[in-house]
């Protein structure tokens, strides 16, 4: 008899339900740039209007993004992070980082610089201890823990 399957509850999932999918995070890329208007945002991610239409109305479900009319006639709007949507900023770097290490390590295509003059290299650390935030670092707690096999 088959065992019943019983995903692993936890936050990961969760946001991946709201930003899991590419276009839902180059449309996030494009609003932290400052691209507010839908045409925009097409433009830069290359997304179907279609697609990109349901991205942006599931991320002002989940209140990442707000969107603030420009235009009566016709109606047009621009799109707008919430703090929450801003945080996914966060996110972003952090894949960049990955991405420039593991699929453009000679060249990555874009360069950023912080406001300390030195190119920005994020890193995730503890905020308790400073220590690195990686896996294998730290152990899980709480409710979506598994049983040990």
């Amino acid at each position: 008899m088959p065992k019943p399957v019983a995903p692993r509850e936890c936050s990961i999932a969760d946001a991946l339900d709201v930003v899991g999918e590419r276009w839902t995070l180059l449309a996030v890329r494009e609003l932290i740039h400052g691209v507010r208007r839908f045409d925009g945002i097409v433009r830069n991610t290359g997304a179907s209007r279609d697609i990109l239409a349901a991205r942006l109305r599931k991320l002002e479900a989940a209140g990442v993004v707000r969107r603030e009319r420009y235009n009566d006639h016709p109606p047009r709007y621009e799109y707008h992070l919430t703090p929450a949507g801003r945080e996914l900023g966060d996110v972003l770097l952090a894949l960049m980082s990955w991405g420039d290490r593991h699929l453009n390590p000679d060249d990555p295509p874009v360069r950023w610089q912080h406001t300390c003059g030195h190119t920005l290299e994020p890193v995730l650390v503890c905020a308790n201890c400073g220590g690195p935030a990686r896996a294998g670092a730290h152990s899980p707690t709480g409710r979506g823990v598994p049983a040990a096999d």
